[in-house]
């Protein structure tokens, strides 16, 4: 079955009006049970005061939102804006050395928020990769960048390099292991690209401008240093047509959403109420399914939007860096599973791709995930979510290759290539739908808790079974094949039909000689390409 096989337009009305439904009564669930528990004795930690004009409680539950949007908003707009001016300023007298200009700007404002010592313990790490990458022994990298960065996974390491940090303020322990973590990344993505550079080693300035950008130092995204030394030295610093106001466009989107998020928070608990099991095990199906669906959905726009607003600065920067992660709404396979496309694609090119070739042989796929998901485990920090959230993960990956390569055999593939191609496509969308509740419960159970998880999948599967699971899973197949009409709209806009071919200028001679033309010249379509995909 191609990308582009369509269905009829009524079917794709029936499904969008289910799922509008469904989605609405999801949240009228959730609604109620927000607004009944509020006062509850175990919303008191996360549920406080909210605005005066919506006269109810709201949910502060995430510590990474209220500390980029609230608790220390305006020191993180200050340190940013003062970047973009020096940048813009740097960028209309000396082009040349804003690479430069970005590097000494985000090292002072690392030393004035973490002090001198924290600076010297980064670049003894960034001074130890860079000695190894001149060797040239990707291995021998990899194993240096690993054990580095297990240094601040296990003590008696953590507490001897936390001694380096000066004073005591709540965001000291995020802003440690975050710019320690991302530059242990940054300087094995550094040293990887010296080793596959034939002519001579890159200089260490390179990777000090490299490591110490301050829009990527401490919260990421992680772009590779392939493309961030092309782009930060490229000279000619002229947009394109319209780039402005694209980026314009996108801060004023990020800061709706931001606004939009918080009124929602006035009315949803969804990160306060999975924490509250009593109170879990007397809602009703619905109100689980909505809340372990919602709050995949939350974090994904957590993401979207603080990787969003670093975006716009980078971009402003003349940069193009990683995209936002893909919405857990549009996805149903494991292989675009992802929710920091950064670490995404710093897997993918160092170690997913590099072992897994072409993704056809069984054992390299396995021997692929395995190394991905373990460099995974060893960034998250060992534990037993993680590694339970790894094992699953890595398993539904290599499933949907077994899966692929047993129905690509006869009769399976002749049956596939026998029925028309909208069939084919409401079948793929039967096996897609558990595919994609696999996928939520398996990162339910990173971002909440295996109780909750596992309280999810019993009511799903076992509590609810028949009349939820089924109710369910079509709601989800539905959801599928929105999905799936949406991939087809954008993939004619990326390759459209090319148009048939025009009539010879002596077709119109005499209407007598087309009509009287042999029929069996004509060439047959051969019904086998057609339903190439």
């Amino acid at each position: 079955m191609g990308i582009k096989a369509a269905l009829p337009k009524y079917e794709i009305y029936f499904y969008n009006t289910v799922l509008c439904l469904a989605m609405f009564w999801a949240t009228s669930w959730i609604f109620e049970v927000s607004s009944s528990n509020a006062n509850r004795k175990t919303f008191k930690t996360s549920v406080k005061p909210g605005w005066y004009y919506f006269g109810r409680k709201m949910e502060t539950a995430d510590f990474e939102w209220l500390m980029w949007f609230s608790t220390f908003r305006d020191h993180i707009i200050f340190a940013l804006s003062g970047h973009v001016l020096f940048a813009k300023i740097c960028s209309m007298l000396a082009p040349q050395y804003r690479s430069l200009v970005y590097m000494v700007y985000g090292l002072l404002a690392v030393w004035t928020s973490m002090g001198w010592t924290y600076v010297t313990l980064i670049l003894s790490h960034c001074i130890l990769l860079y000695s190894i990458s001149l060797v040239k022994i990707r291995w021998l990298c990899f194993v240096t960048g690993l054990c580095t960065l297990a240094t601040f996974k296990c003590e008696p390491f953590i507490s001897w390099q936390a001694g380096f940090v000066e004073g005591d303020f709540e965001l000291r322990p995020v802003f440690f292991y975050g710019g320690c973590g991302f530059t242990i990344m940054r300087c094995m993505s550094f040293a990887l690209e010296n080793c596959e550079r034939k002519d001579g080693n890159y200089n260490i300035l390179e990777l000090l401008k490299y490591n110490f950008y301050l829009p990527f130092f401490y919260f990421g995204p992680i772009m590779t240093f392939d493309k961030f030394y092309v782009q930060v030295n490229r000279c000619d610093l002229t947009r394109k047509e319209r780039e402005m106001w694209n980026i314009n466009l996108q801060g004023v989107i990020h800061l709706i959403v931001i606004i939009v998020v918080d009124i929602l928070f006035h009315f949803m608990y969804i990160l306060t109420i999975p924490t509250d099991l009593k109170l879990m095990k007397h809602l009703s199906d619905w109100a689980l399914v909505g809340l372990a669906y919602f709050n995949l959905v939350y974090d994904w726009v957590k993401a979207a939007v603080m990787f969003g607003v670093i975006n716009t600065v980078s971009r402003l920067d003349h940069l193009d860096p990683p995209k936002p992660p893909k919405c857990i709404t549009m996805l149903y396979v494991f292989a675009e599973t992802h929710f920091d496309r950064g670490i995404n694609d710093w897997l993918c090119k160092y170690v997913y791709n590099y072992l897994g070739g072409k993704h056809e042989n069984v054992v390299e796929e396995l021997v692929a995930t395995l190394c991905t998901f373990g460099i995974t485990i060893l960034w998250l920090g060992p534990c037993q979510v993680v590694l339970i959230w790894a094992f699953l993960n890595c398993f539904g990956l290599n499933f949907e290759l077994w899966t692929a390569k047993f129905f690509s055999v006869e009769p399976f593939s002749s049956f596939e290539m026998a029925m028309s191609e909208a069939m084919s496509r409401r079948i793929r969308a039967i096996f897609n739908t558990f595919n994609f509740w696999s996928i939520v419960l398996y990162n339910v159970l990173a971002l909440n808790s295996l109780d909750f998880a596992k309280l999810v999948a019993k009511r799903l599967l076992l509590k609810g079974f028949p009349i939820t699971t089924i109710i369910v899973m079509f709601v989800t197949y539905c959801l599928i094949q929105v999905i799936k009409e949406q991939e087809r709209r954008q993939a004619l806009i990326d390759d459209p039909d090319p148009l048939p071919p025009a009539p010879p200028p002596n077709a119109a001679i005499s209407p007598t000689t087309s009509a009287t033309a042999p029929t069996g010249a004509q060439p047959v379509a051969d019904p086998s390409k057609e339903k190439a995909e």
